[in-house]
């Protein structure tokens, strides 16, 4: 298959004392497979970022009593931290840079934002006419010549800091008030400036799909976004049958493959409700079948949501979601299905970044899944290590001597110490961006 055009989101992530991970500091891929045992810290590395999306999205509050509170996020250990902190480094179509923020424990209670930042370098592109006497460079309808032109590439920087509900530093001329409770990002997305940061980060989704909630009827749904479970799918397919038909008929490919003589969904009204209504061909009957949610297994309505999850925003010049991380996607599914997965994953990250965590084998059994491509998570004492493959494992998968599927089962995915074994001191979440 064709390499991957890098269109990351999120280009670093870095996470201090998040749940059972200490110290985390990665660069993602436009496909990134999570990789290790249950219990190892998969899901709490997508967690982090879900929760800097529901943070901007909804509030911090929300996001905190989400998760069962402040003592439930922050990592618990003998010295008893009490705080924790996001760094997240972003590349979006004119825009780079980072955005930071650390929340902090009250002794009587509650929380407040230690320190957030945001700091962005934006590129503009400038065209200058200038005089000179050489010929035009082309003449318009009314007669009008052209001047020769220079193009000129210049940078712009934004950024702003706040500690404890003040600002510090800004380059809005007219900074808005700030508090301690509340990210200060939601409070400058009015301006064209940081709006685009706000929209990447908060548009992000993250799914651990849920059979039930796809199968039961669903009240009507902007279908914008799919939600977390699931629980909208019969608006957001509806949606993108109207605005990506292509991309709805790819859906309804790949899940052919998975479940044979599936040929076609569709959102079908039952009253105020809606739900899904699957397509099947049936032997001895000239036209498909129509079968209701309720009628289909849990595999193929995972299948479905995956499928869903990852094309949501496909072919969507403006698409809200520009990464989607995807709890087991290959949960429930038979074995023989997981090359189909796999060409679906990669596919979809051609619009997409893509982060899935996984402890399959036979997902991985895959050549066309490189070395840069996994990230190996394993659990030390109740603490989470995360990083890139080590220098064995790497050396491996270039030589194509065993499947990354092939490795796991011996057990031979492991994270490069050198960049697993962090120390707190070792990372900065604030200050220039790399």
């Amino acid at each position: 298959m064709p390499r991957l055009v890098d269109r990351r989101l999120l280009t670093r992530v870095v996470l201090r004392n998040y749940k059972s991970i200490a110290a985390c500091d990665v660069s993602p891929a436009q496909l990134s497979f999570l990789v290790g045992p249950n219990g190892s810290g998969k899901s709490n590395f997508l967690d982090a970022l879900r929760f800097v999306a529901d943070s901007l999205r909804f509030s911090i509050d929300h996001a905190l009593r989400d998760r069962g509170g402040i003592n439930d996020v922050r990592k618990r250990s003998g010295g008893r931290p009490t705080h924790f902190g996001i760094r997240v480094e972003f590349n979006l179509a004119d825009l780079r840079g980072h955005y930071a923020f650390a929340v902090g424990a009250k002794r009587q209670g509650g929380y407040e934002i230690q320190q957030e930042e945001c700091r962005l370098v934006q590129r503009v592109v400038r065209v200058d006419q200038r005089d000179g006497d050489g010929p035009p460079l082309n003449e318009e309808e009314h007669g009008r010549t052209l001047r020769p032109s220079r193009v000129r590439h210049e940078r712009s920087h934004h950024f702003y800091k706040v500690k404890r509900g003040r600002v510090v530093s800004s380059t809005l001329s007219s900074p808005p008030a700030a508090a301690a409770d509340r990210l200060y990002l939601v409070n400058v997305s009015g301006g064209d400036v940081f709006r685009p940061v706000y929209d990447a980060l908060s548009e992000t989704g993250f799914y651990n799909l849920n059979p039930e909630a796809i199968r039961d009827l669903q009240p009507p749904d902007p279908g914008d976004l799919l939600k977390r479970d699931g629980s909208n799918a019969a608006s957001v397919l509806s949606n993108l049958a109207t605005r990506s038909p292509d991309f709805k008929q790819r859906i309804e490919e790949y899940l052919g493959v998975v479940v044979p003589g599936l040929v076609g969904v569709n959102r079908s009204r039952i009253g105020p409700r809606e739900t899904l209504e699957f397509r099947q061909q049936v032997r001895g009957s000239q036209h498909p079948w129509r079968f209701p949610a309720s009628n289909m297994s849990d595999g193929t309505l995972r299948a479905f949501g995956v499928l869903l999850a990852l094309f949501q925003g496909a072919g969507n010049g403006d698409s809200k979601r520009r990464l989607v991380g995807i709890e087991e996607p290959e949960t429930a599914l038979h074995p023989a299905a997981a090359g189909v997965l796999v060409d679906a994953l990669r596919e979809a990250a051609g619009h997409a970044q893509i982060l899935v965590t996984s402890h399959s084998p036979d997902l991985l059994d895959n050549d066309d899944i490189s070395d840069n491509s996994i990230l190996a998570v394993v659990a030390e004492h109740g603490e989470t290590k995360i990083g890139p493959l080590d220098h064995v494992g790497r050396s491996v998968l270039r030589d194509r001597l065993f499947t990354a599927g092939e490795l796991l089962r011996m057990n031979q995915l492991d994270p490069d110490p050198a960049l697993s074994n962090l120390r707190l001191g070792d990372l900065e979440l604030f200050g220039p961006e790399a």
